[in-house]
């Protein structure tokens, strides 16, 4: 059964749009025109950062986020970035008495801005703080050691093919993948998400009953 659910951070939890509307705005290029460009990465299953070196090749990614810093137009997370369904979800979820966690590709200074929103979450980590990045398995491995069960009883939700589902469930884990953003609805009926996820689902108030249900499903099966 399951014991506990972990979530993906961008476009699971947060709505990205304002962030890369500042990243457009920064590089002086038209938001509608750096969408379009961002979407046609995306479609090809590049990793999104590429999307940069359209508009200045050679960009460096640490530095123009330092910069920007300095600028004082840095990365911000508030409560209006979160997803209408987040907190309500998360309630359900505390009632079932599950153990909550975030883990997902942001900075260490994301990690920072989350854990200032007071999420009811058990814990809240970053690939900026831990060192290492999805989709490696050492992500997988790192989020394993924190969340309590075995593999097979810890849920990841996430909106990513490549880097939230196929990899976690190559590491034992069950999956989610939530049709949001633009990767949840480019993949959601992808081959490869069918066969990966458990659950491909609209909005995360679904996951509470989802899993209630299936926890009652391994207690009678338990039983018998």
């Amino acid at each position: 059964m399951v014991t506990s659910v972990v979530f993906d951070v961008g476009e699971t939890l947060l709505d990205d749009s304002r962030e890369w509307g500042e990243w457009s705005d920064w590089l002086n290029v038209p938001r509608h025109t750096f969408s379009a460009v961002l979407g046609a990465v995306t479609a090809q299953g590049r990793d999104n950062a590429e999307t940069f070196e359209y508009f200045r090749p050679g960009f460096d990614l640490a530095r123009e986020r330092q910069l920007r810093e300095e600028a004082g137009r840095g990365e911000q997370i508030n409560e209006d970035d979160l997803y209408f369904d987040v907190r309500s979800a998360l309630s359900g979820l505390r009632e079932l008495g599950l153990w909550l966690g975030v883990a997902g590709n942001q900075t260490a200074r994301a990690g920072d801005l989350l854990r200032a929103l007071q999420l009811p979450v058990d814990h809240i980590g970053t690939s900026g703080e831990w060192g290492v990045a999805k989709p490696d398995p050492r992500f997988f491995e790192r989020l394993i050691e924190l969340a309590p069960g075995e593999p097979s009883e810890i849920v990841y939700v996430g909106d990513h093919r490549d880097n939230d589902v196929v990899p976690a469930k190559a590491a034992g884990l069950r999956t989610a993948l939530i049709r949001r953003g633009p990767w949840g609805f480019l993949w959601a009926d992808d081959p490869a998400v069918r066969r990966h996820a458990d659950w491909v689902i609209g909005s995360l108030n679904e996951l509470p009953a989802l899993l209630a249900a299936d926890r009652s499903r391994g207690a009678q099966q338990s039983r018998t």
